[in-house]
């Protein structure tokens, strides 16, 4: 790649990119990235394939978390990936806003190319069902085919870059724009939880579609949250509301109390009937999430599962 480091900063995009593992063509290059046998970032240098580079990104930056391998596009993110932010958000690169979303980028979209590209395996044993839709998938999906008469390796790797660029900023704009703006939302639901209930175990959220669950998790830890929240409370887009059951952990499908295992898979009359709560629409078969036809009626649903489950405890 024939650039200089200020101008990767920059995020210009007319870089000159040459694909090549000669030599004589790299030593050239400004920057060399994924080959060479290099890890020497007071040269540019940044691939991750020789026997002697382990790192992560806790190893080189030990401020944070992420133990994973890093691969050659983890270790420009490392580098270069709040300089890019910051460009692409207009702020500094100190400003915490860029350092948060740098945070969110790397354990959202970079971490997960690092483990692909080093071969680290996302759960121990076989697994239940192939993932072959993520973005590292869809890449290889461009590889010319083994018959294909066209071996046009050069048209597919500019498809390539474009793939991963429109990825890569649509994440962004989603952290940015929805992701972030959400957690003000969130933290002042948690700050009024006991005006919803007593027990401070249910939140309600003024908009649907938020997204709460991280936020959630982080807030009960900062604020120092005693008592684990139980339900979430939203309305929908036709103005019905729901409840939903917090999650056992961010990306469990367990609840950390689901709603009454008698009113699941049950709908509408039958279930308002047996619950004794008006305008119930339905609860789902794992409990983890019901509708009612009002904020009322879903706070109902509720609080008489936490009121059954403190008395079985």
């Amino acid at each position: 790649m024939k650039t200089s480091p200020q101008a990767i900063s920059q995020y210009i995009p007319d870089a000159e990119i040459v694909r090549t593992r000669e030599p004589q063509l790299l030593a050239q290059c400004d920057v060399v990235v994924d080959v060479g046998g290099e890890y020497d970032p007071q040269r540019h240098r940044y691939d991750h394939h020789q026997r002697s580079f382990s790192q992560s990104m806790h190893d080189l930056r030990p401020d944070k978390p992420w133990t994973t391998k890093l691969s050659s596009a983890g270790l420009v993110y490392l580098h270069f990936g709040s300089q890019i932010l910051a460009h692409l958000l207009g702020r500094a690169e100190d400003d915490p806003v860029v350092q948060l979303l740098y945070d969110k980028l790397y354990e959202n979209f970079m971490e997960e190319i690092d483990a692909i590209d080093n071969g680290v395996a996302q759960l121990d044993g076989k697994p239940r069902y192939a993932m072959t839709t993520g973005l590292s998938a869809r890449v290889s999906f461009l590889n010319p085919r083994w018959n294909d008469p066209n071996q046009d390796t050069e048209t597919q790797f500019q498809k390539a870059m474009e793939l991963v660029k429109a990825e890569f900023l649509d994440r962004l704009d989603y952290y940015h724009r929805a992701w972030l703006p959400a957690r003000t939302l969130v933290e002042d639901a948690v700050q009024k939880r006991f005006e919803v209930d007593p027990s401070g175990e249910i939140l309600v959220l003024p908009r649907g579609s938020c997204p709460w669950k991280e936020h959630l998790f982080s807030l009960e830890a900062e604020l120092g949250v005693e008592t684990p929240i139980k339900f979430v409370l939203y309305p929908d887009q036709n103005g019905r509301w729901r409840v939903q059951s917090v999650p056992a952990a961010l990306h469990s499908f367990h609840s950390r109390l689901p709603l009454l295992e008698a009113w699941r898979s049950l709908r509408d009359q039958e279930l308002s009937q047996l619950s004794g709560i008006p305008g119930c629409i339905f609860v789902h078969t794992n409990g983890f999430i019901g509708g009612n036809q009002t904020q009322e009626g879903a706070l109902l649903m509720a609080q008489k599962t936490l009121a059954l489950d403190s008395q079985g405890s």
